[in-house]
């Protein structure tokens, strides 16, 4: 395994080579509310030099594995640097004010993108103008995500938001599948699997819009007798636009439900690396007697933690729902 890290000195424009100085390094992302992460321990030899801003590439056997910009940086008495960088989502995390209506979370994105001149990548249609979203002194990565998640519930479709390398891209996860098999008998070291009704299970949904004509309030409820029997009433209570009539309320319910109304599987591995993995990709997972089931499907990556130290690759993930 061959590493490469690339620290651009803006205000020089030399370029230095730290991986013979790095120990260890490792590159995070979440599916949802947060930047891609990259943090690595160097020891300072030579004239290497860099400060906050700096252009960060870290490459491995050719590919591109994380670009982005260095945020923090901590040194110790022995000359060990601890370094922090992000992606270009870290500077979604500004708060701003906005006021959306008609408008896809594509269409919702790339306005903020060029507010804050980002570049964008890949921008796939969700196919759901969403009627209005409102948000006042919020940060807009949280902005994106309420759009997103607006699509979900509406849709059933999962899009994901993350840094491709070339800008901010926008991608339903049924279209990021990979060829990547994990299992039991295939680079998996350890996992733990866990089952639960606590975190985001509901058998009900109950959603609510004030006619402002008639001064009540209009209520849609959809729910699963059978599941309520097993597991007792776990209902989600939310408030919809004005502008939303009964049919679409029953249609979102409806969709709410399906998405909602089942235990939560969740699934923590342990393995060995494989470069270009990140979260909201799907990849196949094949582990016999985990539990409750044999697992043999698609699943979500949630989160992703790629290590890389003594030349050897590893990563830890956790998917959901499967």
């Amino acid at each position: 395994m061959k590493t490469e890290l690339l620290i651009t000195e803006k205000r020089t424009g030399k370029l230095w080579d730290a991986a013979p100085c790095v120990s260890t390094a490792s590159y995070t992302t979440n599916r949802t509310g947060s930047p891609g992460k990259f943090t690595f321990t160097l020891i300072k030899a030579g004239g290497i030099s860099f400060v906050e801003g700096d252009v960060v590439r870290f490459s491995v056997d050719g590919q591109v594995v994380f670009l982005g910009w260095v945020f923090h940086k901590s040194k110790d008495r022995w000359g060990i640097i601890e370094v922090t960088c992000y992606d270009s989502m870290r500077y979604l995390k500004a708060n701003a004010s906005y006021h959306f209506y008609g408008q896809t979370a594509g269409q919702i994105l790339q306005q903020i993108a060029a507010d804050f001149q980002l570049p964008v990548s890949t921008i796939e249609d969700t196919g759901y103008p969403i009627p209005s979203l409102l948000e006042d002194d919020q940060s807009c990565l949280d902005i994106i995500e309420e759009a997103i998640q607006q699509t979900l519930l509406n849709t059933g479709k999962v899009f994901v938001l993350f840094d491709d390398g070339n800008g901010l891209s926008l991608r339903e996860a049924a279209n990021m599948k990979t060829d990547v098999v994990l299992g039991d008998r295939s680079l998996v070291t350890n996992y733990k699997y866990e089952t639960d009704i606590d975190k985001q299970t509901y058998n009900s949904i109950k959603l609510v819009r004030e006619n402002e004509e008639t001064g009540k309030a209009e209520v849609v409820e959809v729910k699963d007798s059978a599941n309520i029997a097993r597991w007792g009433l776990l209902r989600l209570y939310q408030t919809v636009d004005g502008e939303t009539n009964t049919a679409k309320m029953r249609e979102q319910a409806e969709t709410m439900l399906s998405y909602y109304n089942r235990r939560l599987r969740t699934l923590s591995v342990e393995s060995l690396g494989v470069l270009g993995l990140r979260a909201g990709m799907m990849i196949l997972m094949k582990i016999q007697g985990l539990g409750d089931i044999d697992l043999d499907q698609y699943v979500m990556i949630e989160k992703i933690t790629h290590t890389f130290e003594n030349e050897k690759h590893t990563m830890s993930f956790d998917t959901l729902a499967i």
